[in-house]
């Protein structure tokens, strides 16, 4: 794991990777669980049955927000930001998905600090961000995760 004290220490960082997460296995309780915290219930992601017998991938699928939703438990295995008084998602930038991810899946975050900037003490990050499955060459997603960080 990455340990970083300050902002000093990220910067140097910058253009560099910062690492890869463990693999994650999605199973179809996850799956589930998401279903019901977001009342997406489609049958893509909840029906077995239906999803082998008439849907593309012949198994249910994570929903794609569901892999989104990985990144901050993800990030927390790859990175410890240290004397930190405050993190902000602050948001998602060029999101794009490219692959289902269907159920028992494994999956790993991959990240690259893009750029670190200094705004008059909030310290603005852009991480890019790609969620790989394991022995697929296309992502689940990738995109560029801004996180706001005040130091102490």
């Amino acid at each position: 794991m990455l340990i970083i004290n300050s902002y000093d220490e990220y910067k140097t960082y910058e253009g560099k990777e910062l690492g890869v997460s463990e693999w994650h296995k999605i199973d179809q309780n996850q799956i589930n669980l998401f279903a019901d915290a977001t009342l997406d219930h489609q049958w893509i992601h909840t029906d077995p049955v239906k999803a082998e017998n008439e849907g593309p991938f012949k198994k249910t699928i994570a929903h794609g927000y569901l892999t989104l939703s990985l990144i901050p438990y993800l990030w927390g295995e790859i990175i410890e930001v240290r004397n930190v008084k405050m993190l902000i998602n602050y948001g998602i930038e060029s999101l794009k998905f490219g692959q289902a991810v269907t159920v028992d899946s494994e999956v790993r975050l991959k990240t690259k600090l893009k750029s670190i900037n200094d705004l008059r003490g909030t310290i603005k990050t852009v991480i890019e961000v790609t969620l790989e499955i394991k022995d697929s060459k296309k992502p689940a997603f990738k995109g560029d995760a801004v996180f706001l960080y005040h130091f102490n």
